[in-house]
């Protein structure tokens, strides 16, 4: 199939106006034809720069206007399960940001939509951490590197210090977010792809600063998103994971991932992959195949699922739906002090 693809964009925030747009730009039988962003003088800002002809005032709109056959969904989770439900009764594919949605009831209602529309493409915009050794990582399991995984540990630092004076970010704003917390989404959907899902879930959180302003009506909001998260998590595997994710842990390395079998280690900080076996002296860093060093690739694979060409793998709404439960257990359990069994009722 090889149609125009005309595109809607609903919410054009930096990793639209970054990475969706130069990208879908550069692909050939691919129009970008529509912008909605929170108001008209920041879609003007984007079709200015990108010479977008047609901006519209609400996303509704533009969902039902007739000259798009694709939308693509840059704004907060908030918007998330709306939009994709209109887009789809409207006829349109969908590619919407990550995180999926507000919460697991809004991701399950997402998925059953797609379902109910087998014909329309719909893909998350996938964790991106991880792409470009995804593939090397699954190479050494399958030759039985690592043997049996027996823990794992995630560590998501921002590298910065408390800011207790720091204004409410869409991150903190639960009316904005849901119950979205810190990346926990992000490295879950990630480990997924090597280690499988979780059966159980137990969190602990602090939240440091409990009310903060809000940036744009300037009122004081509760916040109940943790700034310092430690999940606990038994994989179906039997392994032991642990996640520690904080915004308050300064001068830390950002983001470290470490995989521990009975026969070896993979390691992966800095974007770079090491690994070592029973027997070595330390870890070695591990060279990544051209081939297997996909790397960012979301938008191309939308327009090839669209015409044909491939199917979705980064990110479905099935995986979707399975990282959003993920996250919601976690929630549960901070809220409860519980340990919450999934797949969740």
């Amino acid at each position: 199939m090889n149609q125009t693809i005309r595109i809607g964009i609903v919410g054009a925030g930096a990793n639209t106006v970054e990475r969706h747009i130069p990208e879908f730009k550069r692909l050939d039988g691919v129009e970008i034809v529509s912008v909605c962003n929170r108001s008209r003088a920041s879609s003007e800002r984007v079709a200015h720069r990108f010479g977008i002809p047609n901006i519209y005032n609400h996303w509704a709109e533009l969902v039902k206007a007739a000259d798009t056959n694709a939308i693509v969904i840059g704004t907060w989770p908030y918007l998330h399960a709306p939009v994709t439900l209109a887009a789809l009764a409207a006829g349109k594919h969908v590619l919407c940001e990550a995180r999926m949605a507000m919460d697991v009831d809004e991701a399950r209602a997402m998925l059953k939509a797609a379902e109910a529309h087998p014909d329309q493409v719909t893909q998350l915009v996938p964790s991106p951490f991880t792409l470009h050794v995804d593939r090397t990582i699954r190479h050494l399991e399958n030759q039985d590197f690592l043997g049996k995984i027996l823990a794992i540990e995630v560590r998501s630092f921002t590298g910065a210090f408390l800011d207790r004076d720091a204004p409410l970010s869409w991150r903190q704003n639960a009316e904005l977010s849901g119950i979205n917390m810190l990346t926990l989404g992000i490295w879950y959907e990630a480990l997924m792809r090597w280690a499988g899902e979780a059966v159980s879930v137990t969190s602990f959180g602090k939240t440091v600063v409990g009310r903060r302003q809000h940036p744009e009506n300037h009122r004081m909001v509760e916040i109940a998103h943790p700034d310092h998260l430690t999940v606990v998590a038994t994989m179906a595997s039997g392994a032991q994971a642990t996640f520690v994710l904080s915004n308050i842990a300064g001068l830390t390395p950002t983001n470290e991932v470490t995989l521990y079998g009975d026969h070896g280690t993979v390691h992966f900080t800095g974007g770079i992959l090491y690994a070592g076996k029973k027997g070595d002296d330390a870890l070695a860093e591990v060279a990544i195949a051209p081939e297997d060093a996909i790397g960012w690739r979301v938008e191309e694979e939308f327009v090839n699922a669209v015409r044909g060409v491939e199917p979705v793998t980064r990110t479905t709404f099935a995986d979707g739906v399975e990282y959003m439960e993920f996250t919601q257990a976690a929630w549960r359990s901070l809220q409860t002090g519980q340990t919450i069994t999934l797949p969740l009722e």
